[in-house]
């Protein structure tokens, strides 16, 4: 079934609430209101009765043998003038004396609710059924100059009359239905307007679904993220944000100067300005910071803040700057081998067709050799395929890279995470040839060696840099530490810390045969266990 508008159900619900008001309030009044007008029809023939009973010429009628012309006449007289169904009177023996149908005059009173006017000499009102039908009566005494009850009067409206009157008040009170409903109607719109205005004109099924949304988004993002009302209360934050601050289960609701001392979320808000990568301390840790105002109808409602360890953020660049240098490895064989297309080329144009194929020969001679020397080798295509783009790096930038004739690099099983192990020897690697890039170009070696053995992969890393003290190791390891610019560089060795942890891996530094630092890798074959992935 296709969902109604909000418009619909608020009109919908609001009349039904109304209807429902409406009859109960309609019924509850309908019934008080035929209390009220059955009391007051009781109390009108009771004073009728009263009246009548007084009149002297009733009196003198009913102290006489029988009947008379002019006391019928009289009964119905104030019958007329009252607008009574009838008036009747009668003796201490409840024979007629008047009566609205003649024939039944000298007839016996019918309904047996005298006694207490002819017996006791009460007034009353009673509701009895007659030869006129079910009727409210007012029934009073006729009391002589004696104070002998000589008669009673009866005067009654038919149960009919009260309906029928009952029915025209009833009429007032559809009518009252009636506008009470276009009011309610009315009143819907209003409503339906101001809170779709409220809710920027969503239904509640979309809200649902942003919030949905919105609450998986903020729990996908790694950047944490923290919303403020006007007043620096936390009224959103997401699962990272969180985690900035061990000591707390969640910080919404929380005051924001109770949680960072030293935000400037309160100063934005006052300067309605944005604050883009600002780098401050934020829980112990130095973190990059967006401060953003949120600004609704032009005016300032609250401010939102978006940030980052830098350590993260720098560890993400350093494993770009990985990526770009085997891109520009890439490269620099593509324009190698460009300018050896252009020479040859030259060589053609010139005719020294013997020079071209001397070159040709020589070219095709040491990249087969040194396909040839790296595939007898190292039989694993991933390290085969690196330590070619290896080769070509350090053609470019003139250091003489030499694999050990002894390496000996079978396929690697399984267990070895592949996508684990090229960050490190990549890192390791271009730690090299940073380390002798500023020494004389017969100085500049670096050497790798990979050996293959039943139980462990060994990977070897020497250059012929200054080296590096084997102490300072798990210094460089923490993050943040390195022998070179420590404000630009030094997570290269954190992630190789990491992935090495992550691959059950030992890694160790000493002292090599070429005068620089040598690391040395060593990887298990067998499965790693589980809780080291994590």
């Amino acid at each position: 079934m296709k969902n109604t508008t909000l418009q619909f159900r608020i009109m919908k619900y609001m009349l039904a609430l109304t209807i429902t008001v409406v009859i109960l309030v309609i019924t509850a009044s309908y019934f008080v209101m035929a209390h009220s007008v059955k009391q007051e029809i009781g109390e009108r023939a009771l004073n009728i009765a009263e009246t009548t009973a007084q009149h002297p010429d009733v009196i003198r009628a009913l102290q006489l043998p029988e009947s008379t012309p002019e006391i019928q006449q009289l009964a119905l007289d104030i019958q007329q003038e009252v607008k009574a169904q009838y008036v009747v009177i009668g003796d201490e023996n409840e024979i007629r004396y008047a009566h609205p149908i003649k024939e039944r005059i000298g007839q016996k009173m019918v309904g047996e609710d005298n006694d207490k006017a002819l017996l006791e000499g009460q007034s009353y009102i009673s509701e009895a059924t007659g030869t006129l039908g079910r009727a409210i009566r007012g029934k009073a005494p006729v009391i002589d100059d004696k104070g002998t009850i000589i008669g009673v009067v009866s005067v009654g409206f038919l149960q009919d009359t009260v309906f029928q009157t009952n029915l025209q008040y009833a009429k007032y009170l559809v009518l009252i239905f009636a506008i009470a409903a276009l009011v309610a109607m009315g009143i819907s719109q209003f409503l339906t307007r101001r809170i779709k205005h409220q809710l920027l004109d969503y239904e509640p099924e979309e809200i649902v679904s942003l919030l949905t949304q919105r609450n998986a988004l903020l729990a996908s993002i790694r950047e944490a993220i923290i919303v403020t009302d006007t007043s620096g209360q936390i009224v959103l934050s997401n699962p990272a944000a969180d985690a900035f601050f061990p000591g707390k289960t969640s910080i919404q609701g929380l005051e924001i100067q109770e949680v960072i001392p030293n935000t400037r979320l309160l100063d934005i808000m006052k300067s309605g300005q944005t604050e883009l990568d600002k780098v401050m301390v934020v829980g112990g840790n130095e973190t990059l910071v967006n401060r953003i105002p949120i600004v609704r109808n032009g005016e300032v409602t609250g401010a939102i803040a978006s940030f980052r360890k830098i350590e993260d953020i720098d560890t993400i660049a350093e494993e770009l700057a990985q990526t770009k240098q085997y891109s520009e490895s890439l490269r620099a064989q593509t324009h190698e081998h460009q300018n050896f297309l252009y020479m040859i080329s030259g060589l053609l144009q010139l005719q020294e067709y013997e020079e071209a194929v001397d070159l040709i020969h020589q070219q095709q001679t040491e990249n087969a050799s040194l396909i040839t020397f790296i595939s007898r080798h190292i039989q694993e295509p991933y390290i085969s395929a690196m330590v070619i783009g290896f080769y070509n790096r350090a053609r470019e930038l003139k250091v003489d890279l030499e694999l050990d004739e002894d390496s000996d690099c079978g396929v690697l099983p399984s267990s070895i995470e592949k996508h684990l192990l090229l960050p490190v020897i990549s890192n390791l690697v271009s730690n090299a040839f940073e380390a002798v890039e500023k020494l004389p170009l017969k100085d500049r070696k670096v050497r790798i060696y990979v050996k293959d053995t039943e139980k462990e992969l060994v990977v070897e890393i020497e250059d012929s840099g200054e080296g590096i003290d084997v102490a300072r190791l798990p210094e460089l390891l923490k993050g943040k530490q390195s022998t070179k610019d420590a404000k630009t560089r030094g997570y290269g060795l954190a992630i190789v810390q990491e992935n090495v942890a992550l691959l059950n891996a030992t890694l160790s530094l000493e002292n090599g045969d070429l005068g620089g630092a040598l690391f040395v890798l060593a990887i298990p074959k067998e499965d790693v266990p589980d809780d080291t992935s994590h």
